[in-house]
Order: structure tokens, then C-alpha cells, then sequence
């Protein structure tokens, strides 16, 4: 019987990884007051690279203070942060593994007292004066001198985190309800320049973060990750196939060299995994447009599933089961039991300890794990 591709080599960009499980971005809030990772976070990020060739990513890193808007998201701005995570890059490649940093701003969903706390001239902002909710700060909407310079800021922070911190990429943020998905979803942007209205221009901010960040890493060190079928943070286009096509169609023709498209399957929401979807909403139409690029694909991902995806050319992302094994690439090629993840420890901000971090077992020490066929 031959080797699943889920656990066979693939090239990703200038990587060549030893299989396709990938541990997506995932918030973990483990920073200090400043917004540096703390020292446990290296470790947390060097124990899912023990199996050498095996690609990560970050949790979303704020591409500067302006861009954040709560407490305890990292960044990639000052001089520490910088520091903090080239010792997590470095721990990942000295285990022969590859790590992406991924770069966000938060846009309207920032936190208004968090931002006039850190910098009264900070404002929340958007694309358009569109709240998040009934009950949440309406966001100023940007200038186009402000969007370009958040296009610069996003180049910046992705010198920062590969010619600085030593990443081996980087991945733009463009859905979870990012300030990138609020100007491609017309839901959030209602713009009549150049920046929204149509579908050409609601593309136009995301498409020229890319140009900007290819000009000064090179194409194949950056990966687009999106969301198209979010309903969480004010979203739910009725219709995103049109908007996401034309983006991802683009991304493929303007940058050929891009290391990966990253999407996420509709059943993921924010209370977590709902099976029970419309049929017509998988992730097939974005597949049909990128191919034959690479996609990584994420969202309820179990060993089952994720190797039939992998049948279809996909690398698959696994959150959950990777945060609680951190040696999930060979517990899914030998098929064994997964140990039980801690969702109530998935968040705590600014927590110093290993608890819900470092201290999952490896499958040697798990005598305790469960299997898992879900």
C-alpha cells in the first residue's frame, strides 16, 4: 500500500518540507505588556517542529501599534519584538523544520480603549464607517494616504520578520475579519475611490500589500491566507464566490512565484467546527482557480479528511490537534491516538507558564492520549 501524499515530501516555496501537515496560525496571546513574545513561546514553536521538515506558521502578528487593538497580540515592530522572535525562527531551524510569520492589522475590530491607551492620536479604522456591531466603536474610515501607508507598514514588517528575525516567509492575513477581508468584503467596504466599490477595487488594497512585500522578500516567501466563507465579525457575504475568485485569480497571475494560498473550509465559525453545512460551500471553486499552485487548506481537519484532501495536491493545516500534540505529523502518519486538547487554556493573555503551551505530551509520554475518528 503507498505512502498517503499527506505524508509525503512536497516543495512550498523556496521549503522543501517532509510532509503536508502544517500548523496554521493560532492565536495564543503569550506576550508581555509590550507585545513580545515570552520566552516559553520559542519552546511552544520548537516542539511542533521536532519533526524535521515540517512547516509552520505564526499566530498573527500585528504590523504595528496602530494596526493592534488588544492586549498580549504580538507584533513585529520594535527592536525587542524583533529579537524575541528571531529566537523562535532560529529554534524552528535547528530542528530542520520552516516557519512563516504572519503579518495582520485589525482594523475595525481593534479595541478603542486599547488603542487611545497606548496612543490617543490611534482611532479604529476601517474601509468604510461600518461598525462590527450594533454595539461596537464606528470605525473612521481611511484615507488613501493612510492606505498607502499601511501598504508601507506591512513591507516594513515583513523586512522585519525575514531579513531581521530570519523567518522563511511570510503570510499575509486576509480573513478571520482582518482589516484585509474588511476591505475585500463589500460588507465592510463601501468606498467610492479606487479602494472599493467594485470587486477590481475592493482587491486592489490586498493585491498591492503583496506587490509591496514580494518587491522586498521575494514572492516565494510570501503565502495569502483567506477566509471566504467567515460569518463571524460582521461577515457573510451571500455570494463570495465572484469576490474570492477574482482575488485569488489575480494573486496567480501577478505573482506566479507565491509560495501558497491558505483557506479555510466554511465549516469553521466562532463557537468552533460545524459539520452541518450547505453542500455548496466547500473550498472547490478556490482550488479550480489556484490550480495548479499550492493550497493549504484548514478548518476541522482530523487524520480521515485531511488525507483526502491531500489526495487532491493540498497541504492541510491542523490547530487544534497540533496545539495538544506537538508531534502531530507522526501520530497521523502511524496512526497514533491523539491526546485531548485544553480549549479553556487556548487564551490566556500574557500567562508565563507552560499550562496549555509546552506541556502536551509527546506520543512517548502520552500513555493517557484518546483515540480520535471524528
Amino acid at each position: 500500500m503507498s505512502t498517503p501524499k499527506l505524508f509525503q515530501p512536497i516543495t512550498l516555496g523556496r521549503m522543501d518540507l517532509s510532509h503536508r501537515v502544517v500548523l496554521p496560525p493560532l492565536t495564543r496571546m503569550r506576550t508581555d505588556d509590550n507585545s513580545v513574545p515570552l520566552p516559553l513561546v520559542k519552546e511552544y514553536y520548537a516542539q511542533r517542529a521536532s519533526i524535521p521538515g515540517t512547516f509552520l506558521i505564526t499566530e498573527a502578528n500585528c504590523i504595528a501599534p496602530k494596526a493592534g487593538g488588544f492586549g498580549h497580540l504580538p507584533e513585529i515592530y520594535t527592536d525587542e519584538q524583533v529579537a524575541a522572535w528571531k529566537e523562535v525562527a532560529n529554534a524552528v531551524h535547528a530542528k530542520g523544520s520552516y516557519i512563516f510569520l504572519q503579518l495582520a492589522a485589525l482594523g475595525r475590530a481593534a479595541s478603542e480603549s486599547h488603542l487611545k491607551a497606548r496612543d490617543p492620536s490611534y482611532d479604529v479604522v476601517g474601509p468604510s464607517a461600518i461598525p462590527l456591531s450594533a454595539d461596537s466603536t464606528m470605525p473612521r474610515e481611511l484615507t488613501e494616504a493612510e492606505i498607502k501607508e499601511y501598504i508601507e507598514l506591512y513591507g516594513i514588517a515583513a523586512e522585519k520578520a525575514v531579513l531581521q528575525a530570519g523567518f522563511d516567509g511570510v503570510e499575509i492575513h486576509g480573513g478571520n475579519g482582518s482589516l484585509m477581508e474588511q476591505f475585500i468584503q463589500d460588507l465592510a467596504n463601501q468606498r467610492t475611490d479606487q479602494y472599493g466599490g467594485s470587486i477590481e477595487n475592493r482587491c486592489r488594497f490586498p493585491l498591492e500589500v503583496t506587490e509591496r512585500i514580494s518587491r522586498s522578500i521575494g514572492e516565494d516567501r510570501v503565502g495569502f491566507r483567506i477566509t471566504p466563507w467567515n460569518k463571524g465579525q460582521g461577515f457573510g457575504m451571500a455570494d463570495p464566490k465572484p469576490t474570492y475568485t477574482h482575488l485569488v485569480t489575480e494573486l496567480k497571475a501577478h505573482f506566479p512565484k507565491l509560495a501558497y494560498l491558505h483557506a479555510v473550509e466554511a465549516r469553521v465559525n466562532q463557537s468552533g467546527v460545524d459539520q452541518d453545512v450547505p453542500a455548496d460551500r466547500t473550498l472547490d471553486f478556490v482550488r479550480e482557480a489556484w490550480a495548479p499552485k499550492r493550497l493549504i487548506v484548514a478548518g476541522g481537519y482530523v487524520r480521515e479528511n485531511g488525507i483526502e484532501a491531500a489526495e487532491k495536491g493540498d497541504l492541510v493545516a491542523f490547530g487544534r490537534w497540533f496545539i495538544a500534540n506537538p508531534d502531530l505529523p507522526k501520530r497521523l502518519e502511524k496512526n497514533i491516538p491523539l491526546t485531548k486538547y485544553n480549549r479553556p487554556t487556548f487564551y490566556i493573555p500574557g500567562d508565563a507558564s507552560a499550562v496549555g503551551l509546552t506541556d502536551y505530551p509527546f506520543a512517548e509520554d502520552a500513555p493517557g492520549s484518546i483515540a480520535v475518528s471524528v
